[in-house]
């Protein structure tokens, strides 16, 4: 039996399969190298009674995960899997790998994941190619939830929200500024929290105040990220995974209209894809 796992920050995609048969489908919360320790990592997992039930019979793990791009963050979430999955062998990649098997499998692509957080690669078919993208919640994650989160919040207490966006704001949540400044400042994960407000918009979509806030990200991503590495890899087609792209391809593709990109998929989550993959390979 193989697990398959996709995580952001806020939960995680699992997948459990065994001869190519789906054995489980759930989510948990999210595993995040940054903001999980092992011993939180394994009390998470204890709280699931499927991975409980099927924890000895797992003997491969995929693991797949915001946060985990370097050795040392990678370590955590290994050796917390490798202790509550005492019979498997775990492999821990970060989330862009993901993506850019889930959409590419062996083909050259620009990939971009744009949920709960933002980032962007070159992907040669083999392996994703190392740059300085990824800067996490507060220096990057244009366009992500996380980012119009910021600019909703950003827009109510600074009161320059248009008062019809802002009258929808007040009868969907009872916020007011110091509780708003308390959850970002002070509170445990404030990303998760600035990232719940997709919602916000999804529900809104066709607010014209919001629908230029989400172009503009999209637009931000657009220029900060993909079209540097098109310049470099003109050749390819760009290929998009998360929430955010999902939810709001058709402003994503408003915004990339002028632009000589290509975008060839767009997909909400890659769990499925990447099921399809590992099963295939075991």
């Amino acid at each position: 039996m193989i697990a398959v796992v996709y995580s952001g920050s806020n939960y995680a995609d699992w997948r459990l399969a065994d001869r190519g048969r789906t054995i489980a489908s759930f989510k948990t919360g999210g595993i995040n190298p940054y903001f999980n320790d092992e011993k939180q990592i394994i009390q998470l997992l204890n709280k699931n009674i499927n991975l409980i039930h099927h924890a000895e019979e797992i003997k491969r793990i995929y693991f797949f995960g915001a946060g985990s791009f370097s050795s040392d963050l990678k370590n955590i979430v290994h050796n917390a899997l490798s202790a509550f999955f005492k019979f498997g062998r775990v492999t821990v990649e970060h989330d862009i790998d993901a993506v850019a098997i889930a959409c590419c499998k062996n083909k050259p692509g620009i990939v971009c994941i744009c949920g709960s957080g933002s980032n962007a690669a070159w992907y040669d078919g083999r392996k994703v190619i190392a740059n300085n993208y990824g800067l996490g919640y507060i220096l990057a994650d244009e366009g992500s939830g996380n980012w119009l989160g910021r600019q909703l919040l950003k827009g109510f207490m600074s009161e320059t929200l248009p008062d019809s966006t802002r009258k929808k704001f007040e009868h969907r949540y009872d916020l007011d500024r110091k509780t708003l400044l308390e959850k970002v400042y002070r509170q445990k994960q404030p990303a998760i929290f600035l990232s719940s407000f997709a919602e916000f918009y999804l529900e809104h979509k066709n607010d014209h105040y919001l629908k230029s806030v989400i172009i503009n990200g999209f637009s931000k991503l657009i220029n900060t990220y993909l079209l540097p590495l098109h310049q470099q890899h003109p050749e390819v087609s760009v290929h998009f995974a998360g929430s955010v792209a999902a939810n709001f391809q058709d402003y994503l593709y408003e915004a990339a209209a002028g632009t000589n990109l290509t975008i060839a998929t767009i997909i909400k989550e890659p769990i499925n894809n990447l099921l399809t993959y590992y099963s295939n390979k075991n």
